[in-house]
């Protein structure tokens, strides 16, 4: 399912790029690449053949053991940030942001790492989850290697730090 999903994108891409029909995946797999390909950069950000690579999403919900307001809290919160900062810096943090809070749901993670473990051992380092005001759930997700540059960019973009 992973192969004809990610056909399906690249050949929507590519339509939706040309605003014509592309040709079907299978039958330019092996052609030359198309303008503009970065074979370097593609590397470089871990792209497989249709500029896409495999991530781990975390939603991150409220517990039912919300931590108080008071000067453990604002800590806790000043660690979760710091902790984010980190394993941006470290590649591993992708791309993170506040949710609307609807049914619990706080905030996302997409991490790349190899797997949910993996991903499960990042996020234990949060004190947001250490100290149980939120709890993690775990996905699979592949989507564009050109994530990979989303904290570089917005680094570029903020006139403000956290």
């Amino acid at each position: 399912m992973k192969r004809w999903w990610s056909m399906g994108v690249a050949a929507g891409l590519a339509c939706a790029a040309s605003g014509a029909w592309a040709q079907a995946p299978d039958a330019s797999v092996d052609a030359a690449p198309p303008p503009g390909y970065d074979a370097a950069l593609a590397e470089k950000l871990g792209a497989d053949e249709y500029g896409m690579r495999s991530y781990v999403l975390v939603i991150l919900k409220s517990s039912g053991t919300p931590v108080p307001e008071g000067g453990k809290r604002d800590a806790m919160f000043r660690g979760h940030f710091a902790n984010m900062q980190r394993l941006a810096e470290a590649g591993t943090l992708v791309l993170a942001g506040p949710l609307d809070g609807v049914d619990g749901w706080r905030g996302l993670f997409v991490l790349a790492v190899d797997g949910i473990e993996a991903a499960k051992a990042a996020v234990a380092t949060d004190p947001v989850i250490i100290e149980g005001e939120m709890v993690a759930e775990y996905h699979t997700y592949y989507g564009s290697a050109a994530l990979m540059t989303v904290n570089e960019l917005h680094g570029k973009l903020a006139r403000k730090g956290i």
